[in-house]
């Protein structure tokens, strides 16, 4: 249930981040990426029902977010978590690494849905958004590999 609120809450807590302190919007990207991540924990715990869990973030998403970005933000969220799903589902690779492959070929459709529906063609706004949000997803990729105690996360 952990897994389920935290993948929720943090829908919800990135729409109010991106509104109240857009400045930061490097930072919520990162977030972005985990959230990716927390979707395939959902999957983990729950199966294929973290579809109604993806279903209530993007309904969630359409609410919360400001009315010019809505559509956008439904879009890429729905779009980019359906191929999340889809490779985490398919892959039967060890589960850090499925978290990584499935974020690393959703995070660019994300990404370019969003910015393409608003109409942002900025080479830098793409790359930062792409790097941060799979910075999020390297960093608990890493991590888990040092769990598995196959190469430490410091050299």
């Amino acid at each position: 249930m952990i897994w389920l609120a935290a993948y929720i809450g943090s829908i919800l807590a990135i729409n109010y981040a991106f509104s109240l302190f857009p400045h930061l919007d490097l930072v919520w990207s990162c977030w972005v990426g985990l959230v990716f991540v927390l979707r395939d924990m959902v999957q983990v715990r729950f199966g294929h029902w973290a579809l109604a869990a993806m279903l209530g973030g993007t309904v969630l998403s359409y609410l919360l977010a400001d009315p010019f970005v809505a559509t956008a933000s439904v879009a890429a969220f729905a779009v980019s978590e359906l191929i999340d799903w889809a490779v985490f589902t398919v892959t039967k690779r060890p589960l850090r690494d499925r978290l990584w492959l499935s974020a690393s070929l959703s995070v660019p459709v994300d990404t370019a849905l969003f910015f393409g529906m608003l109409d942002i063609w900025e080479p830098g706004v793409w790359a930062a958004s792409l790097a941060s949000k799979l910075l999020g997803v390297s960093a608990v990729w890493l991590l888990m590999r040092a769990r598995d105690g196959r190469t430490p996360v410091v050299a």
